[in-house]
C-alpha cells in the first residue's frame, strides 16, 4: 500500500496558494507555501510550510519547518564597491535593451545559499542574510535580523540576532539530532503522534530512542 492510498493519510502532494510565485522551486510532501508567497530556487523539504507575504531566495529549507508571515531569507544584497548600489549595475535590462542582467553578481549570490535545517521555527518578519546557516531544532524570534550562523536548539531574537537561551540542554539536542525524527517513514510519524502531544521530552527520548 502506497502512502496516498493509505486512509490514515491525507494527500502528500505540496499544497500552493494560487497567488504564490515560484521558480525553480523543489517542495518536499505535505509542504505548503502560502498567500502571495515569492521564492526562486529554493528547495524545502517534507511537512514544511511558509506563510503568507514571505520571500526566499538561493535557500534549503530542511522538513517540519514552521515559517511565519513577512519572513525573508537571504535578503538581497546590493554591490556596495561600486559606483551605485542601485540594480542599474546588475540588472541594466530592466532599464536599456540590448542588456543583460549581470552574471558575475548574480553568481555571486547563487553562491551564497542559506542553510535552514529540520524543525526550525522562524517567527514573523524575521529576516535571514545571506549565507547563513540555522542549525536543527532553532527558533528565530519574530523581526530578527539574522547575520550570524545559528546552532542547533538555539533560540535567537534581535537585530543584529543574538542568542536568547538553548530550547534544551546539549545532551538532550545532541539526542534528537542522532533520533533524526525528522527522517522517520510517515507511518512511524503518524504512531509517534500521541507520544509528542503528551510525553516530556525525556521519555520521549527514552521510548523512541533506538
Amino acid at each position: 500500500m502506497t502512502e496516498t492510498d493509505d486512509p490514515r493519510f491525507l494527500n502528500p502532494q505540496p499544497r500552493i496558494h494560487p497567488s504564490a510565485h515560484l521558480k525553480g522551486v523543489k517542495l518536499g510532501k505535505y509542504a505548503e507555501v502560502g498567500e502571495r508567497v515569492i521564492l526562486r530556487d529554493v528547495t524545502m523539504g517534507d511537512f514544511s510550510y511558509i506563510e503568507r507575504h514571505s520571500e526566499g531566495i538561493y535557500a534549503d529549507i530542511g522538513r517540519f519547518c514552521s515559517i511565519a508571515p513577512n519572513v525573508r531569507i537571504n535578503a538581497l544584497e546590493h554591490p556596495m564597491e561600486r559606483v551605485t548600489t542601485h540594480k542599474i549595475s546588475y540588472r541594466p535590462n530592466e532599464f536599456f535593451k540590448f542588456q543583460g542582467i549581470d552574471a558575475d553578481f548574480r553568481a555571486r549570490r547563487q553562491g551564497k545559499r542559506v542553510s535552514i535545517g529540520h524543525d526550525v521555527w522562524i517567527g514573523h518578519g524575521a529576516v535571514i542574510m545571506p549565507a547563513i546557516t540555522i542549525g536543527h531544532g532553532a527558533v528565530i524570534g519574530a523581526n530578527a535580523v539574522v547575520t550570524k550562523d545559528v546552532a542547533p536548539y538555539m533560540i535567537v531574537a534581535g537585530n543584529p540576532a543574538r542568542p536568547i537561551r538553548p530550547r534544551f540542554c546539549q545532551e538532550i539536542a545532541i539526542s534528537l539530532i542522532k533520533l533524526a525524527w525528522w527522517d522517520w517513514p510517515h507511518t512511524v510519524l503518524f504512531d509517534a503522534i500521541a507520544d509528542i502531544q503528551s510525553l516530556g521530552i525525556e521519555d520521549f527520548l527514552a521510548k523512541w530512542e533506538r
